[in-house]
């Protein structure tokens, strides 16, 4: 029997809610932790905030005028919970809902398919005074939600994720407390973790009940974890663990890994009966954020806290994480075969799975040149080998789809403000005039838009 071949690959841009939209007092939303977040004074390194970001939610025709110059195949973008649900459950805000509708049937027209995203981190501010992700409801009130969009966009988008890299709303936002809600208590991110990927399972479910062919994914951030001469195997098994099994074992029908439950008592506390089974085999397509692989080593001098060890990585012995040049402006490594291991990784979790490289990308200091240019070739040269990368696992067989660069727009980056940029556009501070970079050209000729 021949094999039917795959589809050409897709070529898409990537962009989320909170980092391009501003606007966050406008047609009802309400507030999410990371506005809360954000007036923590120095939550944010460069004291600044989400509330102009992009300036995306006026400037929605600018932006799909840009995605038609780039000529990309596919968009994906997040849905703002508390732009559609202010308060997280409830009563619905239909201008919130006009606007995706807008910006749906504008890449429609443009030929694009559109990838939304239901949860990239911007949690109803009431939902976390009420336990946030570490309670159950907050599972249950995600599938609400996900009903609500799919309810009004099903009919047009037949392909969506669910949760954006759960490790980060977990570990970063409840266990090291450097993003949103800023909680470092161990044992709430591992019951966070669990709940997210209920969340994911009981969104799927919600969504194909309105469309039962709907292909209903998840974005994991996976890394390949290496460990240097000096490090802790045990120190290793945990953030191996933490990263990635943690996710992709229970999807795959695994439960969660022994390296965990022995140290976590949330693992087994918090998982009720049928927990497991409603998570297994639930994403119809797998996600993958890439960006910089982790070399662990022990703590001593030169190491540094990438992954914001060891608050992020609970339960492990004193580990430092030792990545080795080139960096990007965030101190990542660069390094276009860990893309490649964490691909085949995905693959032999998830055998079968339809896979998507959904972020990738670099931050590097981007200097206009004289004549107004922005000739970030540093990027350009990091995109290459990436997408490089995920060309020649596909001509190895894995079932991959798309390729999603990071970002369109440089943006409010999380916890670094506007500090780093990842941009194939730069945004001007104040005008927000947006200035297509060298990258968007070299991208735009890759996929055959330029």
């Amino acid at each position: 029997m021949t094999e039917t071949p795959l589809p050409a690959l897709g070529y898409g841009v990537a962009t989320s809610a909170f980092q391009i939209e501003g606007a966050v007092d406008a047609d009802g939303r309400g507030p999410s932790i990371w506005d809360t977040f954000c007036a923590v004074p120095g939550a944010v390194a460069d004291g600044t905030d989400g509330s102009d970001a992009c300036g995306s939610y006026e400037r929605l025709d600018e932006d799909l005028e840009l995605l038609g110059r780039l000529g990309v195949s596919a968009y994906r973008f997040s849905v703002a919970w508390p732009r559609v649900q202010p308060t997280g459950r409830g009563p619905v805000e239909p201008r919130g809902l006009d606007y995706y509708e807008r910006l749906v049937d504008g890449l429609l027209a443009l030929g694009i398919r559109p990838f939304p995203t239901l949860y990239h981190w911007d949690l109803p501010q009431p939902l976390e005074d009420a336990g946030g992700w570490p309670v159950r409801a907050t599972a249950e009130r995600f599938a609400d939600y996900a009903a609500v969009v799919a309810g009004r966009l099903a009919d047009r988008v037949d392909t969506w994720a669910t949760m954006n890299e759960p490790w980060c709303t977990a570990f970063l936002g409840y266990a090291a407390g450097v993003h949103a809600p800023g909680r470092r208590e161990p044992e709430a991110a591992f019951a966070a973790a669990h709940h997210l990927l209920l969340g994911h399972a009981r969104g799927r479910d919600a969504i194909r009940s309105i469309r039962p062919d709907a292909a209903v994914g998840i974005v994991l951030n996976l890394a390949p974890v290496r460990a240097e001469p000096a490090a802790d195997p045990d120190a290793v098994a945990v953030v191996d663990a933490i990263q990635n099994r943690l996710w992709l074992d229970p999807l795959r029908g695994a439960g969660y890994p022994t390296t965990l439950t022995g140290r976590s008592p949330a693992l087994t506390d918090v998982v009720q009966a049928g927990d497991l089974d409603r998570i297994a085999g639930s994403s119809d397509w797998l996600g993958i954020n890439y960006y910089t692989p982790y070399r662990v080593g022990r703590p001593r001098d030169g190491g540094r806290a990438v992954g914001q060890a060891p608050l992020a990585y609970p339960y492990a012995p004193p580990l430092s994480f030792r990545p080795r040049p080139p960096l990007t402006d965030m101190g990542w490594e660069v390094d276009a075969t860990g893309l490649g291991e964490v691909l085949h990784m995905a693959a032999a979790a998830l055998p079968g799975v339809p896979l998507r490289v959904t972020e990738n990308g670099a931050a590097y200091p981007d200097a206009p040149s004289p004549d107004g240019s922005v000739r970030d070739d540093d990027r350009v040269a990091y995109l290459r080998d990436h997408l490089a990368a995920a060309q020649a696992a596909r001509a190895d067989g894995l079932p991959i789809m798309d390729y999603f660069a990071w970002s369109l727009l440089d943006n409010f980056e999380w916890a670094e403000g506007y500090r780093k940029t990842f941009g194939l556009v730069a945004v001007e501070p104040g005008t927000l005039r947006r200035v297509p970079k060298r990258s968007f050209q070299w991208y735009a000729e890759q996929v055959g838009g330029g």
